[in-house]
């Protein structure tokens, strides 16, 4: 299986998300986009039966934040992944510009796609996607500097708009993200929770190369 980190961000670093309404917007989208069917027409009101779906990836986690998000994916149909993010970004923007009464790109340019190859980014990557929240309250996380690690650990809890909270066993988007590839690596939720808690306090592994800026 092949892991692709996936980014993109607003024009101009622009927010692309102004309250909760757009974030459940954005992560309804991740849901309803990651089919084969999907149109950029397929709204709120969309109905779908168990078993129906045809997916294009599978997304193992994601990180949504004011002005960019972040995507751990692997493809299931040929193609899937640059499909998905047409449906995804296209949708979206669609559904943005119209509530917004805009014109004009939303997205700066292309997404961006980065196959995770080497074996710590491997490890680390679904740390580094969720810990992106932190840079909200607590930016010093990358360089190793958190020194209330309890104050960062609620932060991440607190922050709804990412795979974060199912991963550590709480529900809170379990249908958009596949998580077991993932957790036969990462292991018990115990085990997440403390690998956490290790890289925001070691510098050398919070400012690794992971980002795809």
């Amino acid at each position: 299986m092949e892991l692709y980190h996936v980014l993109n961000r607003g024009v101009d670093k622009r927010t692309i998300v102004q309250n909760e309404e757009d974030r459940v917007r954005f992560i309804h989208d991740l849901f309803v986009m990651n089919d084969k069917n999907a149109t950029l027409h397929s709204g709120l009101a969309g109905r779908y039966i168990e078993g129906s779906r045809n997916l294009l990836v599978r997304i193992h986690a994601f990180c949504l934040m004011p002005n960019h998000y972040h995507l751990l994916l692997s493809s299931v149909a040929k193609d899937g992944i640059p499909q998905f993010m047409k449906k995804l970004n296209m949708g979206y923007s669609k559904y943005f510009n119209e509530k917004y009464e805009r014109s004009g790109a939303l997205w700066q340019g292309k997404y961006k796609k980065k196959l995770i190859e080497k074996d710590a980014h491997f490890l680390y990557i679904p740390y580094y996607i969720h810990l992106n929240a932190l840079d909200l309250s607590m930016p010093q996380w990358r360089e190793g500097k958190v020194k209330n690690i309890s104050k960062a650990l609620n932060r991440l809890r607190e922050y709804r708009w990412s795979s974060h909270l199912d991963y550590l066993g709480e529900p809170n988007f379990p249908s958009i993200t596949e998580r077991e590839f993932l957790a036969s690596i990462i292991g018990t939720r115990t085990r997440y929770k403390k690998e956490i808690e290790s890289i925001i306090s070691r510098s050398e592994i919070a400012s690794g190369s992971f980002a795809l800026e």
